[in-house]
């Protein structure tokens, strides 16, 4: 999905995607059903350390710790909607800007297996 256009509310290649609405998509397409917002996603989704490829990294960027999310894809890497007249992209999570916003990386139980496909990284 790099590359589709930011679209608030958006959830689909078609039209393009906001942040939770990628990690929707996202996980959908590997057949998991999960919240469509990313206070919910954080809310069902438990804190983890030992970051993996599929977990959601969330970020603090206006006083919410759920105010953007991503998909943790390795190598210290995650794809997001970033903002309205971006599109989405890949960033280090380790880079000065998200480095001082993330807010924990999390997991929904049972993901891993499913979201380590392949076809997640299409």
């Amino acid at each position: 999905m790099v590359g589709k256009p930011y679209v608030y509310g958006g959830h689909s290649p078609g039209v393009g995607f906001d942040c939770s609405g990628l990690v929707y998509y996202s996980y959908r397409r590997v057949g998991m059903s999960v919240p469509r917002t990313a206070r919910e996603q954080r809310s069902r989704s438990k804190l983890v350390s030992d970051r993996q490829r599929g977990d959601l990294v969330f970020f603090n960027q206006s006083g919410r710790s759920a105010s953007h999310v991503g998909i943790y894809i390795g190598g210290g890497q995650f794809v997001h909607a970033p903002s309205t007249g971006k599109r989405v992209r890949i960033d280090l999570v380790s880079s000065p800007y998200w480095k001082r916003h993330l807010a924990g990386v999390r997991r929904f139980e049972d993901s891993l297996a499913a979201l380590q496909r392949p076809q997640l990284m299409r």
